[in-house]
């Protein structure tokens, strides 16, 4: 068997990694000259280093990342602090692996060292997807070059924006949520020193919030700020803002966050979009994954895991069956957690960003409220403890 790949990025490469360890052959077609992420960070509960260590990779992250110790909720204007859930050796003891707080290039460095290691030439540069055939034995995926290469299965790991989805099932018709999200990386010594602790930190307020939190052994600082804007529409991880306006859409709120802010040096921003969920992934020999398939909202910190989880599963499930049966086992196997993913997700910014923040005394009512722990329990326990490597395909 021998399985094309669109899209070189986490889930693409997270997918191949776990294909090539179940002994299937692969390819993996990335437009890009080189492969590269976007300078920002990405959280990894337990339920995506179970893969990442089941993969044999999760020692070589560890020692780019931060092993989170736990996550809390701010107010975002008196710093108030609540304790969202303990992480560290509790995530090992409770979960079975830890939660890394990640640089992106440095999780996809990792994922792409690992695949040429098990095969040198799996991953093609430069190798924009034009389009695809396929009939009852094989696919041929298009390249803009003019190839044509064959194989048994493809699989749409090309994004948000997935060439392979709308081939498959039309253009799709994304709608603007009213928020933009803002980016940037500080180093760690930019900020006042009481900040730099191994914890992720969510600011909640009225039509906004802030999350940040450590990479690269505690070098680097995170930030991503999301407010209710409705001026910018273009849903790119690359547009630049100025910080003059990233200061602007924050005025009011606490010092550490102005501290923050006036650290960034360049500030991007995005308009974040929702899609509606598919009712299907896959046509024949033809499916998707991550982003492509089920891309959300990141209030979660699930969008990078959920790719993890689907690029394991898919390979287990091309390891079991026939290439058409598997990629329906695939499909069944991740339709539901990565819908309930997606809506979770999507709900959030009801309590990150609620009206009743504005005050100080409603907004600890509220918070007390929205975090208390079986609450917490209910959104987060479901995610953290599944296991793709055991789960039923």
């Amino acid at each position: 068997m021998r399985v094309l790949i669109a899209g070189g990025g986490i889930g693409g490469l997270t997918a191949a990694l776990s294909l090539l360890r179940h002994g299937i052959d692969v390819e993996v077609y990335e437009q890009a000259a080189e492969l590269k992420e976007v300078g920002a960070g990405v959280q990894l509960a337990a339920n995506g280093t179970r893969v990442l260590h089941a993969l044999g990779v999760g020692e070589e992250l560890k020692a780019l990342s931060c092993e989170a110790q736990g996550k809390e909720i701010r107010h975002w204007q008196t710093g108030e602090t609540w304790k969202l859930f303990d992480l560290g050796p509790v995530s090992i003891e409770r979960y079975g692996a830890p939660y890394f707080t990640v640089y992106r290039p440095d999780l996809l460095d990792v994922l792409a060292s690992a695949v040429r290691r098990a095969k040198p030439d799996a991953i093609r540069l430069g190798a924009r997807c034009r389009g695809f055939t396929q009939d009852d034995e094989s696919v041929t995926l298009q390249l803009e070059n003019g190839a044509m290469v064959r194989g048994d299965a493809l699989i749409g790991a090309d994004g948000v924006h997935s060439g392979i989805r709308q081939a498959l099932f039309g253009a799709d018709r994304p709608e603007f949520t009213g928020v933009i999200a803002w980016r940037g990386i500080v180093p760690m010594e930019r900020l006042p020193a009481h900040m730099a602790r191994r914890v992720g930190s969510n600011w909640v307020g009225p039509g906004g919030h802030i999350v940040h939190y450590p990479l690269r052994a505690g070098r680097l600082m995170n930030f991503v700020g999301a407010l209710e804007r409705s001026d910018w529409r273009i849903e790119s991880w690359s547009a630049r803002g100025t910080p003059e306006e990233l200061i602007a859409d924050f005025r009011g709120w606490h010092p550490d966050i102005q501290a923050f802010i006036r650290a960034i040096e360049v500030p991007y921003k995005w308009a974040l979009m929702v899609r509606a969920p598919l009712e299907r992934w896959t046509v024949g020999r033809v499916t998707l994954l991550g982003d492509a398939a089920h891309s959300m909202l990141p209030f979660l910190a699930q969008g990078a895991v959920m790719a993890i989880e689907d690029g394991y599963v898919l390979a287990r499930c091309l390891a079991q069956y026939d290439v058409e049966t598997a990629l329906q086992h695939y499909e069944s196997a991740r339709r539901e957690r990565t819908r309930r993913t997606v809506e979770g997700s999507a709900a959030n910014i009801y309590r990150f960003h609620n009206r009743a923040l504005a005050d100080p005394e409603e907004g600890r009512k509220f918070i007390n409220q929205e975090w208390a722990s079986q609450r917490i329990a209910h959104r987060y326990e479901w995610l953290f403890r599944y296991d793709a490597t055991t789960v039923e395909v």
